[in-house]
C-alpha cells in the first residue's frame, strides 16, 4: 500500500515510517524539513506546511491511507501557531483524504485533550473520561478540536481512529529525555508535589505498534472506527520512579528535591507573564499547565484498545529502559529497538 505519514521526521514519526517500511509498504513522509534518516529507510519525502491546504492535497495524491502524526507540541507558543498546525492542518488532512478517496486515517492525539486542572484519572477509558476544559495551554485545546474533527469525519468512505499515547520515551528521543538530563545535571530539576502521583508512559515501539494494530483493524463500521483510545505501556508508576529510571539509563544524576504544587503553579504564572511581556527566547521552565500535569495522577485502561484492535504492549518498561541505556552508552551489541516490535517489523 501507499501510505503517508505526516511528521515522519519526528520521534514517533520515524518509528512509524521504519515499521511501515519493514511491513512492505511504500511510505511517503510529509515534513517541514528534510531528514537523511528517512532517506536511509527509503521513505519518499515531501516538504510543506500542514496549514498549506494545497501542499497537503498534493501529498495525499495516490495515497491509500494516512497516519496523521504531525503537530505543534510543547507547552509554550501563540494560540495562532498551534491552531494553524493542529486544527487547520488536521482539517486540511481530512479534506485531502476526501478529495483523493483515501480510505483510512489514523490520528495521533494525546491524553492532554482530557486534562482538567488537577483532576486525577485512575484507570479511565476514552468512554469514561470526558474531554477537558479550562485549558491553560493552546496545545491541549487545539489537539482536542483536531481530535473531534477526525472522529466526526468517520463515515462509510473514510474510516478514522484517534490514539492517545501517554508520554512517549525510548531510543531516539530528542525532546523529553535530553531536557530531563540537562536540567538534572544542572541541578534545576524538581518534582512537583512530591513526585508520588502515578502516571502512564509509553515506550516508543509500543506507541508505534498501537498505530499499526489500529490501522490493521480499521475500516468502515469496524469496532475502532470513529473512536479514541488511550495508549500506554499499561504499567502505571509514580513520577519519581519513572523520571529517576530514565535519568539512570542516561547516566545522569537522580532527583530527590520537590516543590509544592502551589509554588510551582505560581512560578509557572510568573514565567508565562515574563515570556509574554518581555518576551524571552525559548520555552519557560515552568507553566501553569505543566505544574498541573506534573503533579496529578493520570493513568488509563488499555482494555478498549486490546478489545477493539488487539493492542498489547510488547516491550515492558524494564526492557525498554535496558534498551535505552544500552543505546545511550553506544553498546555495539545493542539494538536501538527490541526485535519483533514496531521497528523490527
Amino acid at each position: 500500500m501507499n501510505l503517508l505519514v505526516t511528521g515522519g521526521g519526528g520521534f514517533l514519526g520515524q518509528a512509524l515510517c521504519r515499521g511501515l517500511v519493514a511491513r512492505g509498504h511504500a511510505v511517503t513522509s510529509f515534513n517541514r524539513g528534510h531528514y537523511p534518516a528517512l532517506d536511509a529507510l527509503g521513505v519518499r519525502q515531501r516538504q510543506g506546511d500542514l496549514a498549506d491546504a494545497s501542499a497537503v492535497l498534493a501529498a495525499c495524491d495516490g495515497i491509500d491511507a494516512v497516519f496523521h502524526n504531525a503537530a505543534k507540541a510543547g507547552a509554550w507558543g501563540s494560540h495562532v501557531s498551534y491552531h494553524a498546525a493542529n486544527v487547520v492542518g488536521t482539517e486540511n488532512v481530512i479534506a485531502a483524504c476526501r478529495a483523493h478517496g483515501v480510505g483510512r486515517l489514523v490520528y495521533t492525539s494525546t491524553p492532554s485533550v482530557t486534562h482538567r486542572a488537577t483532576h486525577p484519572v485512575a484507570g479511565g477509558t476514552a468512554d469514561s473520561v470526558p474531554y477537558g476544559s479550562g485549558f491553560k495551554a493552546p496545545y491541549a485545546q487545539t489537539k482536542l478540536v483536531a481530535e473531534q474533527a477526525v472522529l466526526a469525519a468517520n463515515d462509510a468512505a473514510l474510516a478514522t481512529v484517534a490514539l492517545r499515547p501517554r508520554l512517549i520515551w525510548g531510543p531516539g528521543d530528542n525532546q523529553l529525555l535530553p531536557r530531563l538530563v540537562e536540567r538534572a545535571r544542572a541541578g534545576r530539576l524538581r518534582f512537583v508535589g512530591g513526585g508520588d502521583n502515578v502516571i502512564d508512559t509509553t515506550y516508543i515501539d509500543n506507541a508505534a505498534q498501537a498505530h499499526f494494530d489500529a490501522f490493521a483493524h480499521l475500516g468502515p463500521g469496524t469496532a475502532c472506527a470513529g473512536r479514541a483510545y488511550f495508549i500506554s505501556n499499561g504499567e502505571p508508576l509514580p513520577v519519581r520512579g519513572i523520571i529517576n529510571s530514565l535519568l539512570r539509563a542516561a547516566g545522569a544524576p537522580e532527583v530527590a528535591g520537590s516543590i509544592p504544587f502551589g509554588a510551582a503553579f505560581a512560578i509557572g504564572a510568573a514565567c508565562e507573564a515574563a515570556w509574554t511581556l518581555l518576551p524571552l527566547p525559548g520555552e519557560p521552565p515552568m507553566t501553569r499547565f505543566l505544574a498541573e500535569q506534573l503533579s496529578t495522577t493520570h493513568w488509563y485502561d488499555m482494555a478498549p484498545a486490546t478489545r477493539d484492535f488487539g493492542y498489547r504492549p510488547r516491550v515492558s518498561t524494564a526492557e525498554g529502559l535496558a534498551v535505552l541505556g544500552a543505546s545511550l552508552r553506544g553498546d555495539a551489541s545493542s539494538s536501538a529497538h527490541v526485535p519483533g516490535t514496531a521497528s523490527g517489523g
